[in-house]
């Protein structure tokens, strides 16, 4: 073993080049602190990474969108300046089994005029809907870009926000506050049933609540999750989804150069063996190649399954604390598919390009196809007619792909973890699981098959041996009530401080969950900052 050569004037190392180990980098290099990132695999961004698989052909391997990255993190770092271009959604389409679609636009007078053809109702209904959820919207915003609230705390800090988050409740309307209890209990479904009658309104609004956990959408529990991705804001617009230009890798790469430009150090190819820890402090790494490297406070950005039980080791952890990240669900659910293709995909039901792909594409036909969905993956086997959610970047962006040909993303639930063959038989199942997907897209897109010229088949395994994320799942932990706020990821534990002195936490297992926001990177910096432990 031995050390690393510039190890002893480092304040901080990050583990993990992930979008929010990156975002915690830059902070504490702007406020004037030595950081170094440790990031094990050959390119950064963890999930929100971009690589070229096939010649010409960049790909949002993971994560393939852009909703929540915080704007006030884009201002404050600056990423506009290092090279951040968001390239926004124009519109949500629904192919149709029987050759109709229904797309809902940006503009709401056109998507009411959409929805009018399935249900008059449900278009008249829309206003309302949009209002309430924007309302829901903004009082959720004070609580994610916050750290956690602790109700068991009596400083007048914590008693003062615990104030505030209960005037902001008193003051909303009576059938707000009754909306705020029904969305933390109900299931998806049964939320938009408050609103809508139509399935082919529904069906694609409601995998909204499913979107990285376990839960179908009839399950209680998964409103919350809606609202969690109904929250998409860009530039202050909620419900506001975009694309990176080159892949949302390019979002990790403009808050690495915004680290760097404040003087951060991030190296590739580094990856963490274990914390070290002595007297129940950490004070460095030990890294995989067996080199030490020291520094006065530890940060991880690793799940917190990776981060106790494996880097720090239950040896170094107290029972109980112990027991709550055993307990901690992260039951991947997902999976992901992306394509290479020599043409542009036409759907049968509106055949051509137009603005209708230049947006998300789901594939939710009925409430009823969604849960069946779920059927098959409670009893261990991935949906053989999933829920798929597709986008065409290289529509917008011409970077990813050469000229008159497109990359196909496409994220895939339901895809459980734990197959019941069991998870280490994922590699002798993957190219069913692609088929699967590929079979179902084709439905709708003569042809496909035929245009595939090179395909990328991500399982939950992969997912974890590949990109680090335990049991595969894309939100370190799932986002369900009891692994929320000041239960994420353990009682007493959600504002980034650790049992261990001297270690932090700040990925997407902390408040206020996952998704591409940055905000528990930048929480978890500016709570040190403003504790003064660095």
């Amino acid at each position: 073993m031995s050390e690393h050569p510039h190890s002893s004037h480092y304040d901080a190392i990050v583990i993990g080049g992930g979008h929010n180990g990156l975002t915690a980098a830059a902070y504490l290099a702007k406020a004037g602190r030595k950081v170094l990132v440790l990031e094990r695999r050959h390119v950064l961004g963890g999930a929100a990474v971009s690589e070229e698989l096939y010649p010409g052909f960049t790909f949002s391997v993971c994560s393939y969108v852009v909703s929540l990255l915080r704007p006030h993190i884009i201002r404050e770092l600056e990423l506009a300046r290092h090279g951040l271009e968001i390239i926004p959604l124009e519109a949500s389409f629904l192919p149709l089994p029987n050759g109709d679609s229904l797309t809902r636009w940006s503009d709401p007078e056109r998507t009411r005029r959409e929805v009018a053809r399935f249900s008059r109702h449900d278009s008249e209904r829309l206003p309302e809907f949009s209002l309430a959820m924007t309302k829901l919207c903004w009082l959720a915003k004070r609580i994610i870009d916050e750290p956690a609230p602790d109700p068991a705390s009596l400083a007048p800090r914590e008693l003062l926000k615990l104030l505030r988050l209960g005037r902001t409740m008193k003051d909303d309307p009576t059938d707000l506050r009754w909306l705020n209890f029904k969305l933390l209990t109900m299931s998806a479904v049964d939320f938009l049933d408050l609103w809508f009658e139509s399935d082919v309104l529904k069906a694609p609004m409601s995998v909204s609540g499913i979107i990285g956990t376990f839960l179908g959408v009839r399950s209680p529990g998964t409103a919350y999750v809606l609202l969690h991705h109904y929250m998409g804001e860009i530039d202050g617009a909620f419900r506001a989804w975009g694309f990176s230009k080159g892949g949302t890798g390019g979002i990790s790469l403009a808050i690495a150069n915004a680290a760097r430009a404040h003087g951060a150090e991030i190296l590739e190819q580094s990856g963490v063996e274990r914390v070290l820890v002595h007297g129940g402090k950490a004070n460095g790494v030990v890294l995989e190649n067996g080199d030490t490297v020291r520094a006065s406070t530890v940060i991880s950005s690793v799940d917190p399954n990776r981060t106790f039980l494996r880097l720090v080791g239950e040896e170094h952890l107290e029972d109980e604390f112990a027991a709550q990240i055993r307990r901690y669900r992260l039951r991947g659910s997902s999976g992901k598919v992306n394509l290479a293709l020599d043409r542009l995909p036409e759907f049968s039901c509106r055949p051509g390009d137009g603005p209708h792909l230049h947006g998300d594409i789901a594939i939710a036909p009925s409430i009823d196809y969604l849960e069946r969905a779920y059927d098959e993956a409670k009893y261990g086997d991935f949906s053989e007619r999933p829920y798929i959610n597709v986008v065409i970047p290289s529509l917008v962006d011409p970077t990813v792909a050469p000229p008159g040909k497109h990359v196909m993303s496409c994220f895939v639930q339901y895809a459980p973890y734990d197959i019941k063959e069991g998870p280490e038989h994922w590699p002798e199942r993957r190219e069913a699981f692609g088929d699967a997907v590929v079979d179902t897209l084709a439905e709708y897109i003569p042809g496909l098959r035929e245009s595939i010229l090179y395909r990328q088949v991500l399982t939950p395994w992969d997912l974890e041996q590949e990109f680090g994320l335990t049991e595969g799942n894309i939100f370190h932990g799932e986002l369900s009530l009891d692994q929320l706020l000041f239960l994420r990821p353990a009682a007493g534990w959600a504002r980034y401080r650790t049992p261990i002195e001297g270690l932090w936490v700040c990925g997407s297992g902390t408040h206020p969950g996952g998704g591409i926001m940055g905000a528990p990177g930048e929480l978890a910096a500016k709570t040190m900052l403003q504790s003064r432990a660095l």
